[in-house]
């Protein structure tokens, strides 16, 4: 499987990606070694608010894409985090 994910900082900025392996990708996302990401390491650290599964990864991707498309973090909030706003906690 596959996963369609959205991770936001302390700062509320959002971070959109896909995977096929939740766990790791969001561990390698808040690594503070200059490995993986600059956005992401320079940004976190970040916590998982919002993830979908799909069954292929170019259906991931799509969707992906999809949300990405919306470049709105007000989109975000309203159409798949149901209006809250996620906190360090969620």
């Amino acid at each position: 499987m596959f996963w369609v994910y959205i991770l936001q900082n302390p700062a509320g900025r959002f971070y959109i990606g896909q995977t096929d392996n939740l766990p790791i990708r969001i561990a390698n996302h808040n690594r503070t070694d200059k490995i993986d990401g600059k956005f992401t390491r320079k940004n976190g650290p970040w916590v998982l608010v919002w993830s979908e599964e799909h069954p292929t990864r170019s259906a991931a991707m799509r969707r992906e894409r999809q949300i990405k498309g919306m470049k709105s973090a007000k989109w975000i909030r309203e159409n798949l985090l149901n209006g809250r706003v996620p906190t360090r906690r969620d």
